[in-house]
């Protein structure tokens, strides 16, 4: 019995002196590597993000998080326009036909919206590659253009109303959807803020890619927190993680903003009668989501690139985008709006 209360005494007594130890407590160093140091509370004082964007590998076939994401935004979508139908006696036979338009419109908008906008430099010379979608690249201003394109396709010729009667519909849950998928860029450890200081920051190794694989060994092996120096696989990853800049989570900044305008929409479709009013969601939609929201977060996000150099207006090409989109979306909340179907029956 000895052998065993002593060793279990002996450990109390250890964690007694912790516990009731008054002297101030000294950093301790994660890493030297020559003469340099780092303290712990340095590396504490930020979100180190190594997610993989991958969330099952099966041989040739890979299941991301960005995908998954997209998906289950499209498919919420679903079930909240199932139920404006419902309400409105509209035949419920359109959902799936809308849903396909949608998808299709997003994608192919979405690609040729990041090949226009923001790399036709590339593209330009590798015209090959502007279907392989799977590779990334797609602009969420040209998906907007491409699913009113793609609706405005499905009004004129199999529902025979006005391209406003849906939109104002769709628009609800597709703020949603905005919301899942900037989650999925936020995992791909893309569109990633500028560097800053506020407590909340991130850093993404993976973003950078000149210190991804330095860094990657040892989070794997030590994980992100900052443990004994003799745990440490080896001190590069303190140095190399230290070198990747504390930048703005933007991906969450829109996140957030887009769930919220979600909720928004969501009470002025089914609280007041701007459901009644052609045009009156789409045009709140396009004002808060592709227009005040958009513009004003570009503020703190790494350039994307695209035309803003040849334009040299001061504005990102987000920016420049989100512009013509506000003017639409206060046009069609200002002008005098003609009632929908539904309100007329």
């Amino acid at each position: 019995m000895r052998y065993i209360v002593e060793p279990l005494r002996s450990v109390g007594i250890q964690i007694i002196k912790k516990l009731t130890d008054k002297r101030p407590k000294t950093a301790k160093t994660c890493l030297i590597l020559g003469h340099k140091s780092i303290p712990m509370q340095d590396l504490l004082a930020y979100i180190t993000w190594t997610a993989s964007p991958e969330i099952i590998n099966l041989g040739p076939l890979t299941l991301r998080w960005y995908g998954l994401l997209f998906a289950a935004g499209f498919l919420a979508g679903l079930y909240i326009v199932k139920a404006m139908f419902k309400a409105e006696n509209a035949p419920e036979e359109w959902l799936d036909r809308i849903f396909i338009y949608m998808v299709v419109g997003a994608v192919v908008g979405a690609r040729l919206g990041h090949v226009f906008f923001y790399d036709w430099d590339y593209y330009s010379q590798h015209l090959t590659e502007i279907p392989m979608v799977w590779k990334g690249g797609l602009a969420s201003h040209g998906g907007a253009i491409g699913i009113i394109l793609a609706l405005w396709i499905f009004s004129r010729f199999e529902s025979k109303r006005s391209v406003l009667w849906v939109l104002d519909k769709v628009v609800v849950p597709t703020a949603l959807a905005g919301c899942f998928i900037r989650l999925g860029n936020l995992m791909n450890s893309e569109i990633v803020g500028k560097p800053t200081d506020v407590a909340w920051g991130f850093k993404f190794p993976r973003n950078e890619t000149n210190l991804w694989e330095k860094c990657s060994a040892c989070i794997e092996r030590a994980g992100q927190g900052c443990v004994e120096v003799a745990e440490m696989a080896s001190g590069k990853f303190c140095v190399a993680l230290s070198e990747v800049p504390v930048r703005h989570p933007v991906q969450l900044y829109e996140s957030i903003s887009y769930l919220l305008t979600f909720f928004l929409l969501y009470w002025v479709y089914w609280k007041t009668d701007a459901k009644n009013r052609l045009g009156r969601m789409f045009g709140l939609f396009l004002l808060l989501v592709l227009g005040v929201i958009r513009f004003g977060l570009e503020y703190f996000k790494t350039s994307q690139g695209g035309f803003e150099s040849a334009v040299n207006a001061g504005l990102s090409t987000g920016q420049l985008l989100s512009i013509p989109f506000m003017l639409v979306g206060l046009f069609f909340l200002l002008r005098p709006a003609k009632e929908s179907p539904a309100a007329k029956s």
